[in-house]
């Protein structure tokens, strides 16, 4: 299986634990650092879901919102097409994309929102703002890790470009997936602007 913005690895573990061997791809050296001690069974390669050399699989994901991100500067609005037709051609006949995007609305409200989040020696802090007429999200999030009795602050500042469920929908037609929305993923349901797709290329022509 191959896994597109594999991050630290926490969705390769349970591949890897489910008995598939599964190759990842991450743009952050430092994530695939923890994704390989995490997963010592796994093959990762830090490289843009946008240019990877995908080969032939049963199957394919991307979880945790990936497409959306905007740190690659080539993931421009057609550019996601062009990774579903090499996805496609890469899968075996009756193989899988199984992935999840932001979309309008994943900020519920107007203006920026707050929220945090806190364990026995870390907190983060984030602001969301939704930029609903250029279907636009930014995250600006601070941390807190406690090293030693100080505390090391570390900030981050995410940009995601947000996709309509129609339009993804159509595209992976377009390319010749059938496709199914998703409400979410097992037990964990997708909340408001959240959108899960399983896509399937078909065992053969016309199936």
């Amino acid at each position: 299986m191959v896994e597109l913005g594999c991050g630290s690895g926490t969705s390769s573990e349970a591949i890897v634990a489910a008995g598939y061997d599964v190759l990842g791809f991450d743009i952050s050296e430092d994530m695939l650092a923890l994704a390989r001690r995490r997963v010592p069974r796994g093959e990762f390669r830090v490289e843009s879901f946008l240019t990877a050399e995908l080969p032939s699989c049963v199957a394919v994901t991307a979880i945790g919102e990936p497409f959306n991100y905007l740190f690659d500067p080539q993931n421009s609005k057609g550019a996601l097409v062009k990774v579903f037709r090499r996805i496609y051609d890469a899968l075996q006949p009756g193989g899988v994309l199984l992935f999840d995007v932001a979309g309008p609305g994943r900020v519920p409200r107007a203006g920026p929102q707050r929220s945090w989040w806190e364990g026995e020696d870390w907190t983060v802090l984030v602001e969301a703002e939704e930029n609903r007429a250029e279907r636009l999200l930014t995250r600006r999030i601070t941390s807190f890790r406690k090293v030693g009795e100080l505390y090391r602050r570390d900030h981050e500042v995410h940009r995601q470009r947000l996709f309509a469920r129609s339009e993804l929908t159509e595209q992976l037609r377009d390319v010749g997936f059938r496709v199914r929305p998703l409400a979410g993923y097992g037990s964990l349901r997708f909340t408001r602007g959240h959108l899960g797709f399983l896509a399937r290329k078909p065992k053969r022509s016309g199936s």
